[in-house]
């Protein structure tokens, strides 16, 4: 368990660098927060920024809106997708 909670927190710091969000910390961000919307209220173009993110980061590709939608749904969801698909 200690890998994810070690990948939820360089993902926040990541998403916070990529999508310059200098008035957040890692901690002000909850792992299971809707990253869009209500939660941390990023748009589409942060969407777009994230799905960069993961491939440029973690050699994952993300093909379609439908499967984006549900990768990008929180930091938990995202961690989850990346240990269930990355290259080993």
């Amino acid at each position: 368990m200690k890998i994810m909670e070690e990948l939820i927190l360089k993902l926040k710091e990541e998403i916070i660098t990529q999508l310059n969000l200098l008035e957040i910390t890692p901690e002000d961000i909850k792992t299971d927060a809707p990253l869009f919307g209500d939660g941390l209220g990023l748009d589409s173009i942060d969407a777009m920024e994230l799905v960069i993110l993961m491939e440029n980061n973690y050699g994952i590709k993300i093909e379609n809106l439908r499967e984006g939608r549900k990768v990008l749904t929180s930091i938990k969801t995202m961690a989850e997708y990346i240990v269930a698909n990355q290259k080993k």
